[in-house]
Protein backbone atom coordinates (compact mmCIF):
# COMPACT_ATOMS: atom_id res chain seq x y z
CA UNK A 1 0.00 0.00 0.00
CA UNK A 2 1.09 3.65 -0.54
CA UNK A 3 0.42 6.72 0.92
CA UNK A 4 0.28 10.41 -0.09
CA UNK A 5 0.25 13.59 2.33
CA UNK A 6 -1.66 16.61 1.08
CA UNK A 7 -2.09 20.53 2.08
CA UNK A 8 -4.57 22.03 1.07
CA UNK A 9 -4.18 25.90 1.96
CA UNK A 10 -7.38 27.95 3.33
CA UNK A 11 -6.30 31.21 1.54
CA UNK A 12 -8.91 31.56 -1.75
CA UNK A 13 -5.18 31.70 -3.54
CA UNK A 14 -4.41 28.33 -3.21
CA UNK A 15 -7.40 26.41 -1.43
CA UNK A 16 -9.17 25.51 -5.45
CA UNK A 17 -5.49 24.34 -6.49
CA UNK A 18 -5.11 22.04 -4.00
CA UNK A 19 -8.21 20.38 -3.74
CA UNK A 20 -7.87 20.42 -7.97
CA UNK A 21 -4.72 18.71 -7.15
CA UNK A 22 -6.04 16.12 -4.46
CA UNK A 23 -9.30 15.11 -6.61
CA UNK A 24 -7.13 14.91 -9.55
CA UNK A 25 -4.90 12.16 -7.30
CA UNK A 26 -8.15 10.03 -6.23
CA UNK A 27 -9.71 9.94 -9.75
CA UNK A 28 -6.50 7.51 -10.36
CA UNK A 29 -5.85 5.47 -7.37
CA UNK A 30 -8.49 2.85 -5.17
CA UNK A 31 -8.22 4.58 -2.08
CA UNK A 32 -7.77 2.39 1.03
CA UNK A 33 -7.63 4.13 3.84
CA UNK A 34 -7.68 8.55 4.52
CA UNK A 35 -6.93 10.61 7.39
CA UNK A 36 -7.17 14.63 8.15
CA UNK A 37 -6.25 16.95 10.41
CA UNK A 38 -6.47 20.66 11.05
CA UNK A 39 -3.55 22.51 11.58
CA UNK A 40 -2.66 25.19 12.79
CA UNK A 41 0.98 27.00 12.80
CA UNK A 42 -0.10 30.66 14.24
CA UNK A 43 0.43 32.05 10.33
CA UNK A 44 -0.67 29.55 8.17
CA UNK A 45 -3.80 27.05 8.74
CA UNK A 46 -4.16 24.13 6.48
CA UNK A 47 -5.81 20.87 6.26
CA UNK A 48 -3.37 17.36 5.72
CA UNK A 49 -4.90 15.14 4.47
CA UNK A 50 -2.96 11.61 4.18
CA UNK A 51 -4.25 9.01 1.64
CA UNK A 52 -3.57 5.42 1.62
CA UNK A 53 -3.76 3.89 -2.08
CA UNK A 54 -3.43 1.25 -4.42
CA UNK A 55 -2.82 2.16 -8.19
CA UNK A 56 -6.25 1.73 -10.05
CA UNK A 57 -6.14 -0.84 -12.54
CA UNK A 58 -8.55 0.09 -15.61
CA UNK A 59 -11.05 -2.51 -16.91
CA UNK A 60 -8.66 -3.17 -19.56
CA UNK A 61 -5.32 -3.90 -17.53
CA UNK A 62 -7.10 -6.23 -15.34
CA UNK A 63 -4.89 -9.80 -15.25
CA UNK A 64 -6.96 -12.17 -16.68
CA UNK A 65 -5.94 -15.71 -15.57
CA UNK A 66 -4.64 -17.60 -18.79
CA UNK A 67 -4.90 -20.75 -18.74
CA UNK A 68 -4.05 -23.59 -21.42
CA UNK A 69 -5.08 -26.77 -22.55
CA UNK A 70 -2.06 -28.71 -20.70
CA UNK A 71 -3.43 -27.03 -17.24
CA UNK A 72 -6.90 -29.03 -17.45
CA UNK A 73 -7.62 -31.55 -15.29
CA UNK A 74 -9.16 -35.30 -16.28
CA UNK A 75 -13.00 -33.78 -15.85
CA UNK A 76 -11.95 -30.16 -17.20
CA UNK A 77 -10.95 -31.71 -20.24
CA UNK A 78 -14.11 -32.98 -20.67
CA UNK A 79 -16.09 -29.99 -19.81
CA UNK A 80 -13.74 -28.52 -22.52
CA UNK A 81 -14.28 -31.21 -25.48
CA UNK A 82 -18.21 -30.73 -24.65
CA UNK A 83 -18.11 -26.97 -25.03
CA UNK A 84 -15.93 -26.95 -28.07
CA UNK A 85 -18.25 -29.91 -28.96
CA UNK A 86 -21.07 -27.44 -29.04
CA UNK A 87 -19.42 -24.37 -30.10
CA UNK A 88 -18.11 -25.85 -33.91
CA UNK A 89 -21.54 -27.42 -34.05
CA UNK A 90 -23.23 -23.93 -33.51
CA UNK A 91 -20.54 -22.05 -35.58
CA UNK A 92 -21.50 -24.86 -38.45
CA UNK A 93 -25.33 -23.67 -38.42
CA UNK A 94 -24.58 -20.18 -39.14
CA UNK A 95 -21.47 -20.79 -41.22
CA UNK A 96 -19.28 -18.68 -39.11
CA UNK A 97 -15.72 -19.82 -37.64
CA UNK A 98 -15.66 -20.98 -34.69
CA UNK A 99 -13.61 -18.33 -33.18
CA UNK A 100 -16.72 -15.97 -33.82
CA UNK A 101 -18.61 -17.52 -30.79
CA UNK A 102 -15.87 -17.96 -28.52
CA UNK A 103 -12.11 -19.03 -28.71
CA UNK A 104 -10.55 -21.99 -26.94
CA UNK A 105 -8.88 -20.43 -24.43
CA UNK A 106 -12.44 -18.96 -23.10
CA UNK A 107 -13.66 -22.35 -22.99
CA UNK A 108 -10.95 -23.14 -21.14
CA UNK A 109 -11.26 -21.10 -19.19
CA UNK A 110 -15.37 -21.78 -18.54
CA UNK A 111 -14.22 -25.38 -17.86
CA UNK A 112 -11.88 -24.64 -15.27
CA UNK A 113 -14.31 -22.23 -13.79
CA UNK A 114 -16.89 -24.40 -14.14
CA UNK A 115 -19.58 -21.65 -13.92
CA UNK A 116 -23.30 -22.44 -12.33
CA UNK A 117 -25.03 -19.29 -13.21
CA UNK A 118 -24.74 -16.96 -16.00
CA UNK A 119 -23.57 -14.64 -13.33
CA UNK A 120 -20.78 -16.96 -12.88
CA UNK A 121 -19.82 -17.21 -16.74
CA UNK A 122 -20.02 -13.09 -17.07
CA UNK A 123 -16.95 -13.04 -14.31
CA UNK A 124 -14.96 -15.88 -16.43
CA UNK A 125 -11.60 -14.54 -18.41
CA UNK A 126 -12.88 -13.76 -22.15
CA UNK A 127 -16.20 -13.40 -21.29
CA UNK A 128 -18.62 -11.00 -20.14
CA UNK A 129 -22.41 -9.20 -20.69
CA UNK A 130 -22.66 -9.57 -24.21
CA UNK A 131 -21.15 -13.01 -24.93
CA UNK A 132 -23.08 -14.11 -21.41
CA UNK A 133 -26.50 -13.07 -23.11
CA UNK A 134 -25.84 -14.38 -26.52
CA UNK A 135 -24.32 -17.92 -25.61
CA UNK A 136 -24.61 -18.19 -21.92
CA UNK A 137 -27.83 -20.72 -21.74
CA UNK A 138 -26.68 -22.63 -24.23
CA UNK A 139 -23.13 -23.15 -21.76
CA UNK A 140 -24.82 -23.72 -19.06
CA UNK A 141 -26.80 -26.88 -20.57
CA UNK A 142 -23.81 -28.12 -21.80
CA UNK A 143 -22.05 -27.86 -18.46
CA UNK A 144 -25.36 -29.37 -16.76
CA UNK A 145 -25.26 -32.37 -18.90
CA UNK A 146 -21.65 -33.73 -17.67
Amino acid sequence: MNIKVFTIRLSKEFCQKDEDRMNEFLDSVEVKLSSTNFVTTGTNDFWSAAIFYVPKVSKNEKAETKFSEEDLLPNERKLFNALRHWRNDFAEKLNWSSFRICHNSHLIAIAKVNPQTLDDLEKVPGFGKTRTEKYGDDILAVLNVL
